[in-house]
């Protein structure tokens, strides 16, 4: 406890906490939102972990901080600690630095996908094959459904959605990727599809709109998780299904540098910890090896939580 008491104890260390409470960071991120050295962000950063107040794991070349440390006094004052952080000096600004990091990963995921929207299907059949895992997606879709696939891109999924729901709204944050989706759309004439441009975070559709929400490899490439989980909820009719098709966690870095991808895959324990913060009930999750040399896949279901 006296750890925690003295971690928390400095100005700089609430303002880290402040933002580390919306995602992970690294510290090339906390230094530019804070506007400090980065050796004064390392020396904090490196209290609040011996404290227990956060954690560092590495991804790829990069190691980023996050609040999930196992101290228990921490963790019991919480949530009276920070809505309180709003009034130290330097709060504001933290978050508006917050900001242009978040936005600065959707601006370089988005260019990304304009830049390969032609390759696309290329890329992801030789990487991530849809064929390996998509029958436990279309499986737990009903004809009466009204689908949100987040994420669509060039709708690989599209043709099997349309016959398998009563109407599918398929969004991407890429207009080069809908332009391709949209050919498949024609080509198929797929009359109960439509497509709309709009970002994970900020979907173009109302609340409570969706009998079910799917998103099909896309979680790995969102600036923050949680903040995507729970638009989704947003979303969502009370009751509604959410399915997530991802990569589990995983060591190959080659495979995050050509899909630039902004987490490597991602363990079921902080998924679940995710959807709970979000407004879900985590169900069945199942896992597929596509083969040694790429990551596996995992698919899990949740219902959005009647209140």
């Amino acid at each position: 406890m006296l750890n925690v008491i003295k971690a928390l104890a400095d100005p700089t260390r609430l303002r880290l906490i402040g933002i580390l409470e919306h995602g992970e960071f690294t510290v090339q991120d906390l230094v530019a939102i804070l506007e400090m050295g980065q050796s004064r962000v390392s020396r904090h950063l490196r209290i609040l972990v011996e404290a227990g107040i956060c954690t560092v794991e590495k991804q790829g070349t990069w190691s980023y901080f996050k609040i999930d440390g196992k101290a228990d006094f921490f963790a019991a004052i919480k949530a009276e600690l920070i809505p309180r952080l709003s009034g130290i000096d330097g709060y504001h600004r933290d978050q508006i630095g917050l900001s242009r990091v978040l936005d600065e990963r959707r601006r370089k995921s988005r260019q990304f996908f304009d830049q390969h929207a032609r390759q696309w299907d290329r890329m992801v059949s030789e990487l991530i094959p849809v064929e390996h895992y998509a029958d436990h997606i279309l499986r737990e879709l009903d004809p009466g459904h009204l689908v949100v696939d987040v994420g669509v891109g060039t709708g690989r999924l599209l043709n099997d959605l349309s016959n398998s729901a009563r109407y599918v709204v398929g969004i991407d944050q890429s207009s080069a990727m809908l332009d391709e989706a949209r050919a498949r759309v024609n080509a198929g004439q797929l009359d109960n599809v439509e497509l709309r441009l709009g970002e994970l975070t900020h979907l173009p559709v109302a609340d409570g709109y969706a009998d079910c929400v799917i998103l099909n490899m896309v979680l790995h490439h969102a600036a923050n998780p949680q903040d995507s989980l729970n638009e989704l909820c947003r979303v969502l009719k009370p009751g509604g299904k959410l399915i997530v098709a991802d990569l589990i966690r995983h060591d190959m870095e080659w495979f995050q540098v050509q899909m630039a991808d902004q987490w490597m895959g991602f363990e079921r324990r902080e998924m679940d910890r995710w959807l709970d913060a979000a407004g879900f009930r985590a169900g069945p999750y199942v896992q597929i090896k596509i083969d040694d040399s790429k990551p596996s896949v995992f698919v899990l279901t949740a219902e959005k939580i009647e209140i």
